[in-house]
């Protein structure tokens, strides 16, 4: 599950509201794609520079996300590099490709059920339900940081 944080929940909020307010959406599209609206929310990178960085490697995000070097600064690096700052990994990548973490899944509105992964509402639910579910675990993990760090503090004797 991808690491929970103010910026990638920012960003899928952002990427479900561009689309709900009818940015293209196009599927097999790198620039247009679930990644490619989740990326333009993380970054200042339109469509088409997306799809030109994609393009300097293979295959779909999914492909792109496993073949994927962090030593190579080449622009395909650069683009799953920046995903990856935002606290997702390679499954992560391919989830939000083809909406398929079936920890989301359990969380939609009216239990878990398959979207398709080249619909415009589905990708919305999708990254509504993935910043919800993301925005509880980073409630808990604060929590959780805020209560051991009170522990550490010792007791302050008043007089």
């Amino acid at each position: 599950m991808a690491k929970a944080s103010v910026e990638l929940i920012t960003a899928l909020r952002e990427a479900a509201q561009r689309l709900r307010s009818g940015a293209r959406y196009c599927w097999g599209h790198h620039g247009a794609c679930n990644c490619g609206h989740l990326l333009q929310s993380l970054t200042s990178w339109t469509e088409g520079d997306i799809l030109r960085y994609a393009h300097t490697g293979i295959g779909e995000w999914t492909e792109l996300a496993v073949e994927y070097c962090g030593t190579t600064q080449a622009p395909v690096g650069m683009v799953i590099d920046r995903l990856e700052q935002a606290g997702l990994n390679p499954v992560d990548i391919k989830h939000v490709e083809y909406l398929t973490d079936r920890e989301v899944l359990s969380r939609l509105p009216g239990g878990f059920r398959w979207l398709n992964r080249n619909n415009r509402e589905d990708v919305i639910l999708y990254f509504e339900t993935f910043a919800d579910l993301l925005e509880e675990k980073l409630a808990t993990s604060l929590e959780l940081d805020l209560n051991e760090l009170m522990q550490r503090i010792p007791a302050v004797q008043l007089s």
